[in-house]
């Protein structure tokens, strides 16, 4: 298994559909803290179902899932680009030993808010109820009703033995680029009810070609290259600095007297960056608006705990 989607079109009806399957992409934000399995469940689906939101992008940008509640899941966040980069976090009521293995027990009155930010042009957001029994279906609901399009999703984990995530969509191709809902449309109807058919193995373990064939066989499909998938996570020393720019210099020397550095930690890949009094000097000095890493300690910048 590869970290890659692949997009698959079929000719004779307008429907398409995509089908991801991450492995280090998903090992690399399972690594980076401790999840227990219902909270790296929910992050694998959350990881797949951003891949798949970015894959209908016609922009070059980036779409974030923020699911936010009172309840046992405080807060969990993916965010994926229009090539492919996700990352993300997430935050819990960790004094609770034994979690809950549905969806609608990690949340109370909580809410999914999906972010579409394009890199040239104004950011839109819509905000989903989580009053449905999975993420699938909340985000199916949020097609249907923001988008107008029926569309199917699929999405499976496997957090505990082999940290393997996996997702597909079914979508309706929307004719001359209007929107299209049409809860009797027979082609979407029919294709749903064979992709009804795929188990959590199938999707995570099957090649997307095997699978698709094994869906769709009776029908006539074209099949896209594949397209990467990675984690990736912009933070730097440098961004780092940046933000405590935005701190008086007395009150980051006092933390540097008191605590020997000042510690600046990145909420998605957990890096931790230190800073000592010579470094909050050059940060507040001429010196830093031509940013040079000669103008830090020497020692780790980069440390992951």
């Amino acid at each position: 298994m590869s970290d890659q989607l692949t997009r698959f079109l079929f000719e004779n009806r307008a429907v398409r559909g995509e089908i991801v399957q991450l492995d280090k992409s998903y090992k690399s934000v399972m690594d980076s803290y401790h999840y227990p399995a219902p909270i790296a469940r929910l992050l694998g689906e959350l990881m797949t179902a951003a891949s798949l939101l970015t894959a209908t992008l016609k922009f070059e940008g980036e779409v974030s899932l923020q699911l936010q509640s009172e309840g046992i899941v405080k807060y969990a966040v993916i965010n994926g680009t229009h090539d492919q980069q996700l990352r993300g976090v997430a935050r819990w009521d960790e004094s609770i030993e034994a979690l809950p293995e549905t969806f609608t027990e990690l949340f109370h009155k909580g809410f999914l808010a999906i972010t579409l930010a394009p890199y040239d042009g104004e950011r839109y957001q819509g905000i989903v109820a989580l009053d449905q029994p999975s993420l699938a279906a909340c985000l199916e609901n949020y097609f249907l009703q923001s988008e107008q399009l029926l569309t199917k999703i699929y999405l499976a984990t496997d957090p505990v033995d082999k940290k393997l995530a996996a997702g597909m969509l079914l979508q309706i191709v929307p004719p001359n680029s209007e929107t299209y809902q049409d809860s009797d449309n027979p082609d979407f109807e029919h294709l749903s009810h064979l992709a009804n058919t795929t188990r959590d193995d199938e999707l995570i373990e099957l090649a997307p070609a095997d699978l698709v064939y094994r869906l769709f066989h009776e029908e006539d499909i074209r099949i896209f290259e594949p397209k990467g998938v990675s984690f990736a996570c912009d933070c730097s020393k440098k961004r780092s600095a940046q933000a405590l720019q935005n701190v008086g210099k007395t009150e980051l020397l006092d933390i540097v007297k008191q605590d020997g550095s000042v510690k600046m930690d990145c909420q998605f890949c957990h890096a931790s960056y230190k800073f000592d009094a010579v470094d909050i000097e050059n940060i507040h000095s001429d010196k830093f608006s031509s940013f040079d890493e000669s103008l830090f300690d020497g020692g780790e910048s980069k440390v992951k705990h």
